[in-house]
């Protein structure tokens, strides 16, 4: 719908508009060309995939103003996500030849993942206590990224499971909330902040 501008009343090309108005019933269309309920898990699933890469970017952000070098592979999750959601939004039992060629996603993303899970772990102290969100603005933004991760997570394996979406997008979300709870911690220590740690309250 938003492929080409409109002519204005003058002649002159403006700006589409950013609304459709094709969802006001409550329906959606998936990539496919299904119309759902906006209710529907694919849509729950697409939407907390879109809230996960907003969190990230929140969490970059942070991460700019430190200096973190790890800013770039923050971009390239975001970039990730976007193709975890074109597969969540083509489900397999409507999807056509051509449908699956587009939003495949394989298991490249979730080894390097694994690769720089490892490559931090090497880096931290050992974990000698259960961590609450905190060591400073980066690392808690990335804390929250993670426990968004986790929702992501559970929305999209009720869709594997029935068959709806790759298996490797769930394993992807998975070593993601590792990834993520690695570098905040990671931030922390770069950043020289205090991570605060669970202390049982006397009841």
């Amino acid at each position: 719908p938003h492929s080409r501008a409109q002519s204005s009343p003058a002649g002159g090309a403006r700006a589409p508009r950013i609304y459709t108005r094709t969802g006001d019933g409550g329906f959606s269309s998936t990539f496919t060309g299904e119309r759902r309920p906006k209710g529907d898990r694919v849509f729950e699933a697409l939407g907390t995939t879109d809230e996960l890469s907003s969190a990230i970017g929140l969490a970059s952000e942070f991460g700019v103003e430190k200096g973190h070098a790890f800013v770039e592979q923050l971009r390239k999750v975001q970039c990730m996500l976007q193709d975890v959601g074109s597969n969540i939004a083509t489900p397999l039992s409507s999807a056509r030849e051509a449908h699956l060629k587009r939003t495949a996603f394989s298991e490249k993303p979730v080894l390097e993942l694994e690769q720089w899970i490892d490559s931090y772990s090497e880096q931290l102290p050992p974990l000698r206590a259960f961590i609450l969100p905190s060591g400073g603005k980066s690392s808690a933004a990335l804390h929250f990224s993670r426990a968004v991760c986790r929702r992501a997570e559970r929305c999209v394996v009720p869709l594997v499971q029935a068959g709806e979406a790759d298996p490797n997008v769930a394993k992807y979300l998975n070593r993601l909330s590792d990834y993520l709870f690695v570098l905040a911690r990671y931030a922390a220590m770069k950043e020289g902040k205090e991570e605060k740690i669970y202390i049982k309250s006397e009841q």
